[in-house]
């Protein structure tokens, strides 16, 4: 089993930074791809990023494509995501997620372990 906790959301000005950590423990997580999403009030989970454990390429959805980056620190066992230039749209519970393959994916459904989810709220 993989546990996984986020931190590092909070309130923040349109225009500004977060960097989102998401430390995981239990089973080594190298072999994992992991991914971050998001679910707005009233609305389904949606993707973010993935990141590849084999050849580390990225993935993004378009709405954060040059804003956000994810990162990983297999030493650390953690995944990071930085988010810069933040907009109001982008207020959500941010999740992280693993799974057991080593293949970025952007679907819901193919990961097996999710964190608990951080707040993020981007004011005007």
């Amino acid at each position: 089993q993989v546990q996984l906790v986020e931190s590092g959301g909070g309130l923040v000005q349109a225009g500004g930074s977060l960097r989102l950590s998401c430390a995981a423990s239990g089973r080594t997580f190298s072999p994992y791809a992991m991914g971050w999403f998001r679910q707005a009030p009233g609305k389904e989970r949606e993707f973010v990023a993935t990141i590849n454990w084999s050849s580390g390429r990225t993935y993004y959805t378009d709405s954060v494509k040059g804003r956000f980056t994810i990162s990983r620190d297999n030493a650390k066992n953690t995944v990071y995501l930085q988010m810069n230039n933040l907009k109001p749209e982008d207020t959500a519970v941010y999740f992280c997620a693993g799974r057991t393959f080593t293949d970025a994916c952007s679907g819901y459904l193919c990961y097996d372990y999710w964190g608990q989810g951080t707040q993020i709220t981007v004011s005007s």
